[in-house]
């Protein structure tokens, strides 16, 4: 069976785009998964590339082309430009982590109930009550939002860690542990999928 290390940010519109997409998948190959949310603005910063608001107009005007394309061809309602965007996602990414050790819930409905937050909903996920109702819609406790802030913290910082040293360079990164064969994009998932069917 395979593992894959999934590596994504709440403040990433593709992440947003891929929806529940690589859960079904994952799940329809049998695949573990380990969800690590990382700081992806530092990680521009270590690796040396520019965030997006200091990215060349080209590619600026680009990604929202792309941006609208897919929205469109995914059937996927988006606000191309947020109220809350980017936002402080550390303490959301603290909820999902806090999650995914607890165990017991929903933890793909819990991100998707996040990014939703953010790209569809014009709502902060800084905002403890967002995380909170994210974390009781999802079947989980909603004071782990507060109960598993150290320990989020710590994995939260270790997540850009080991993405940095496994080559991420961007959102979403899906890492098939066992073969090292790393995918990057919401528009590489039909190939994830190929890939695992092939296993």
């Amino acid at each position: 069976m395979a593992h894959i290390d999934y590596y994504f940010s709440l403040l990433s519109s593709f992440t947003y785009l891929a929806g529940d997409r690589f859960a079904e998948i994952a799940e329809k190959h049998g695949a573990s998964v380990r969800y690590k949310p990382f700081d992806i603005l530092t990680m521009f910063d270590r690796i040396g590339a520019p965030r997006p608001a200091q990215r060349p107009q080209g590619r600026q005007e680009y990604r929202m082309q792309e941006l609208k394309r897919f929205a469109a061809k995914l059937g996927k309602p988006m606000h191309f430009q947020p109220a809350y965007w980017p936002t402080n996602a550390a303490p959301a990414s603290y909820a999902v982590i806090a999650a995914q050790e607890a165990g017991g819930g929903d933890l793909d409905g819990l991100v998707q109930r996040l990014l939703k937050a953010v790209w569809e909903e014009d709502r902060d996920i800084a905002d403890d009550a967002v995380i909170t109702e994210a974390l009781k819609a999802s079947g989980f406790d909603p004071m782990l939002s507060m109960t598993g802030l150290l320990k989020g913290a710590e994995l939260y910082e270790q997540n850009l860690e080991e993405g940095l040293k496994a080559g991420i360079f961007g959102a979403p990164f899906y890492i098939v542990t066992d073969t090292d064969e790393r995918f990057w994009g919401q528009d590489r998932l039909d190939m994830l999928d190929e890939y695992l069917g092939a296993l």
